[in-house]
């Protein structure tokens, strides 16, 4: 017999199978104040490889975190399992706010943006000057995608034994940005290796290029298979210590303070989600010109101040050209 009223106890309130629980959710979340702090090394079909003091734990997003989604460079919070054992799986609750963020997208026309790396504090530009050919169009992407997310560009020019690096260097020699010039028997004997690695020293550095032009065999002279071993990527080495980039991973230097960050060999770098308003900010020496500029300048039209700020010869004409051609690599093809 059922009771009602004063009378009624918790065996007499009855629900209908299946139906969903309506009680009230609440906006309160746990703060995890107990998290480890973690560097996310690389990203595999939603497991997530990251270094948590001296182990290399696997883990994989709460739910909380939405569709937030967690890149290599990360620093991110986790919880749960972090001994770093085979079969165990840690969670990341919380991924801290990006001091730099790496993006691009598949072509100019698609809206989606990826981030490719995040808190990287340069960005390394591959290119051969032959074998395959340069392709300037392509690095000026590059160069438009670091002075936007916040990374200093360097410019690592191989096979300088199949071409000089004269005319290369002489497109962006306006831009005062840092370059090594390396040879095939450089990156043999590991003195490409060296020279680059004093660019590197107390950094972050991602890495990216096209197919092709020796970006993975100066990652590999960088760090050396031992290397990853005691660092527990044996998982992103095959056969004769060479691995295959198929998506990034971060590699601690050796015999240095400093990370390295291999990116995937890139064919196109789609510039669609950079507002060209922020490229000039890159530019301090122009910056200051554009404020007699009118609305919406394109900064390449008969009305843009930058002709007088230059005419007036507060800044090299050089840069002006800089500028502009990165600023018009949009509108172009990267085979131009």
């Amino acid at each position: 017999m059922r009771r009602y009223g004063k009378h009624t106890d918790e065996d007499d309130i009855r629900t209908r199978p299946g139906r969903r629980n309506t009680r009230p959710r609440t906006n309160i979340r746990p703060k995890h104040e107990d998290a480890a702090e973690g560097l996310v090394l690389t990203v595999d079909r939603g497991r997530l490889t990251c270094l948590v003091g001296d182990r290399v734990v696997m883990a994989m997003k709460a739910r909380e975190l939405g569709r937030k989604a967690a890149v290599v460079g990360d620093r991110v919070a986790l919880v749960g399992d972090l001994s770093g054992r085979k079969d165990t799986l840690a969670r990341i609750v919380r991924i801290e706010d990006r001091t730099s963020v790496l993006r691009r997208t598949a072509d100019d026309d698609d809206p989606y943006e990826r981030v490719v790396v995040a808190n990287a504090d340069q960005l390394a530009i591959v290119t051969a000057l032959a074998d395959p050919e340069p392709r300037p169009r392509l690095i000026d992407r590059c160069l438009v995608a670091a002075f936007d997310g916040g990374l200093e560009p360097l410019l690592v020019l191989t096979k300088s034994d199949l071409a000089p690096a004269d005319e290369i260097l002489g497109l962006y020699g306006a831009l005062d940005i840092p370059y090594v010039v390396t040879s095939r028997e450089d990156l043999e004997d590991g003195d490409a290796a060296g020279r680059v690695r004093g660019h590197l020293d107390g950094r972050v550095t991602a890495f990216v290029g096209h197919s092709g032009v020796g970006k993975t065999t100066l990652v590999n002279a960088l760090v050396p298979l031992e290397r990853r071993r005691s660092t527990g990527h044996v998982n992103a080495v095959t056969g004769r210590g060479r691995h295959t980039t198929t998506s990034a991973l971060a590699l601690p230097l050796s015999e240095a303070d400093g990370w390295v960050i291999d990116t995937p060999g890139v064919r196109s770098f789609g510039l669609a989600h950079i507002d060209p308003s922020r490229v000039i900010h890159a530019f301090p020496d122009l910056e200051p010109g554009t404020e007699g500029c009118p609305r919406a300048c394109s900064h390449d039209e008969p009305d843009c101040a930058l002709d007088d700020w230059v005419a007036a010869g507060r800044a090299d004409r050089a840069r002006l050209y800089s500028l502009r051609r990165l600023l018009a690599t949009r509108e172009r093809t990267e085979g131009d």
